[in-house]
């Protein structure tokens, strides 16, 4: 969400100081440079990683109108993970066998929404697990095993980040592709109106000021946003990670979920009694 107001902010302060400069927005109005600047970035884009791409990127960007994960959201997954190693405890590796086989149905797992929304989170948890049940993988064959799904995932998902910054990169000199073209025609301006001169050589620059303002006020910040999104999700799973690799060495329920607790970025993590006072709430309940 943020993404897309601080874009708005830049384009309004721009345009402001523009005006309040002296300037006239008809003579920014150049549909044929939109046309150049608006086909080459489409084009780049488009011939630079295919369409399988586009449509990743634009469900990346639309999901930044959702928040990160936040404090809430580690808390429940921690939780979550807590009552189910728990039960592992108590009943023994098969009581979990109904939770990772059909977790929208679990009555532990349903019970966490933001755990429940993330399907590539539930998906790695639940395939993770039944490995573990099934005892045939020793802990550190399943640690080089999450390590390398993660892996693939994140090199999946910073595609679209990727792809747009090469896009933020290449706007400025398409800009300056449509300046020179437009140099070319007020060439042959050349002895007519002196008016006409300076409309053309006017529409040449507003073409690398648009080249310009796309990359860098634009398609960069979505570029950069996508990235952090992809690194916020990353954390989440390899707080999943941890806490897995924790319990497939036969660490305790509160073992388990502190070593994922430590993982979280601290501007979003719960403290140690904090966690400790909302698995004990849950207990109780």
């Amino acid at each position: 969400m943020f993404t897309f107001i601080g874009i708005i902010v830049g384009v309004v302060a721009v345009i402001v100081g523009y005006v309040m400069h002296g300037g006239q927005m008809g003579v920014l109005i150049q549909v044929n440079e939109f046309v150049i600047l608006g086909g080459a970035g489409f084009g780049i884009f488009l011939g630079s990683n295919g369409m399988a791409v586009l449509q990743q990127t634009i469900k990346a960007l639309t999901g930044l109108m959702k928040p990160p994960p936040a404090k809430q959201d580690y808390v429940d997954l921690l939780k979550m993970m807590y009552q189910l190693f728990t039960v592992a405890r108590k009943e023994g590796l098969l009581g979990l066998e109904k939770h990772v086989e059909n977790p929208e149905e679990s009555e532990i797992v349903k019970k966490f929404p933001s755990f429940m929304a993330n399907h590539h989170a539930v998906h790695f948890f639940c395939d993770t697990m039944k490995v573990i049940l099934t005892g045939a993988v020793g802990p550190h064959d399943l640690a080089e095993m999450m390590e390398l799904d993660l892996e693939v995932a994140h090199a999946e998902e910073i595609v679209p980040s990727e792809a747009l910054q090469n896009v933020a990169d290449a706007m400025p000199a398409v800009g300056i592709v449509a300046a020179v073209l437009g140099i070319i025609i007020t060439m042959g301006k050349i002895g007519g109106e002196p008016s006409a001169i300076g409309h053309s050589v006017g529409a040449s620059l507003a073409g690398t000021f648009f080249g310009i303002f796309a990359g860098y006020i634009v398609v960069g910040p979505m570029a950069r946003s996508v990235g952090n999104r992809v690194k916020a999700s990353g954390q989440y799973l390899t707080c999943i990670r941890y806490a897995l690799f924790s319990f497939a060495r036969g660490e305790s329920p509160i073992t388990c979920v502190e070593f994922a607790r430590r993982n979280i970025d601290p501007s979003v993590r719960p403290g140690f009694t904090e966690l400790e006072k909302a698995v004990k709430e849950k207990d109780a309940a």
